[in-house]
């Protein structure tokens, strides 16, 4: 999802926007300590979180350090960050799904026999053989244990490297009504908590948190709902 400080071309971005604060008295390593210390506190399953630095131009310009939220797929990358006498606040809402492409097949027929014979040689062909199975049947139980909701770390971990990442995807993860609900309540709980936090430090301040600019978010064409009315009940007496 970033390397070399690039976002990768798979990932989508579902929601952006960016706040400002006519002051520039923050400190981002303040603003983000503070929500990660909010959000660990929620105990959101499976939560890793991260800072990751992006550049600001070409491949040798100054990078920008980012707070990064993330979740399985799902991931909120959050900077703060001074802009002349103001301050900004952006976040991404990115949705990235592990791609098995050609050269990752590649990689794996490279790979594979050189493991092969790595076994084989110490231990024999016997032995070798039943290594290989251990570690073949010990991969499958730990992509079958990852699916379960109380080992959600173990499913973002899985998902963050790069060859194995598609395979796990293909093969033992499957979209159930839970893991739609859950991507749903960590798409809605991350930037509350970002959100009131913006409100309280910048009231602190004095100053007002204005919005400038969002895209607006849109996942599986589900949309932010307006309250519902309130039903009052008929009176019998009535």
């Amino acid at each position: 999802m970033n390397i070399f400080g690039f976002k990768s071309k798979n990932d989508e971005v579902l929601d952006h926007w960016v706040s400002q604060a006519q002051t520039s008295t923050f400190s981002a390593d303040e603003v983000y300590e503070a929500i990660e210390q909010q959000l660990q506190a929620r105990n959101i399953p499976g939560l890793k979180v991260s800072r990751v630095d992006y550049t600001e131009g070409g491949l040798l310009s100054n990078k920008r350090t980012y707070l990064r939220l993330e979740r399985a797929q799902m991931v909120f990358d959050f900077c703060a960050a001074p802009f002349g006498d103001d301050y900004f606040f952006s976040c991404r809402t990115i949705f990235s799904v592990p791609i098995l492409n050609l050269w990752h097949l590649l990689v794996i027929l490279l790979v594979a026999p050189t493991m092969f014979n790595s076994v084989l040689k110490p231990l024999g062909l016997f032995y070798g053989a039943w290594g290989l199975g251990f570690l073949v049947i010990t991969f499958a139980i730990l992509c079958r244990q990852a699916v379960k909701a109380e080992f959600a770390f173990l499913d973002t971990a899985l998902l963050e490297i790069p060859i194995l990442a598609p395979i796990y995807w293909f093969l033992y993860r499957r979209d159930t009504y839970y893991r739609e609900d859950t991507r749903i309540m960590f798409q809605t709980v991350v930037p509350q908590i970002i959100q009131a936090h913006l409100e309280e430090i910048s009231a602190a301040k004095g100053v007002k948190l204005l919005r400038q600019q969002r895209r607006a978010p849109k996942f599986d064409g589900y949309q932010p709902l307006t309250p519902a009315p309130e039903i009052i009940p008929p009176n019998p007496q009535a």
